[in-house]
């Protein structure tokens, strides 16, 4: 690791620390040569997962942009923004430990809502209206029997 102060690499390392989810080291660091002190983390090198759109088009998965659907359906609702991140943080996972390259976003998709129903219908609801499409009020009326006939 290079010192950020003289270039040097010939450095050591003082103190190690484990992140509170374990998925980082923070490590303080003393340069050999000038003496200055750094701090540097290490992360796992992460292998991008590929989503399938339905039109055929391959994009990076984001978090962000699932956190954001999420917040739409899950506004005015009372979820917390733990529920969410908690929820995505488990989406993760699954798409990483499913070891795939590409994912398509129907499963995702599915996932996402089959989440969104044990939390909260309405959510559910919004969710489904724009991930399946809804085109009109018969859509709505359609779902919210399915959703009626499981209580």
């Amino acid at each position: 690791m290079k010192c950020p102060f003289c270039a040097e690499i010939d450095n050591k390392v003082i103190d190690s620390r484990l992140s509170k989810d374990g998925n980082v080291i923070r490590r303080r660091r003393e340069c050999i040569i000038c003496s200055r002190r750094f701090t540097t983390y290490e992360h796992i090198e992460e292998i991008p997962v590929m989503i399938v759109k339905k039109d055929g088009r391959r994009e990076v998965f984001s978090r962000e942009k699932v956190r954001s659907g999420l917040q739409k359906a899950c506004q005015k609702r009372d979820i917390s923004i733990n529920v969410i991140d908690e929820f995505l943080d488990e989406l993760e996972r699954d798409l990483r430990e499913a070891g795939e390259k590409e994912i398509s976003s129907n499963k995702i998709g599915e996932k996402i809502m089959v989440k969104l129903h044990e939390i909260d219908d309405v959510a559910y609801v919004r969710f489904a209206s724009v991930y399946r499409e809804f085109k009109d009020v018969n859509d709505f009326v359609s779902e919210l029997k399915k959703l009626l006939s499981e209580h």
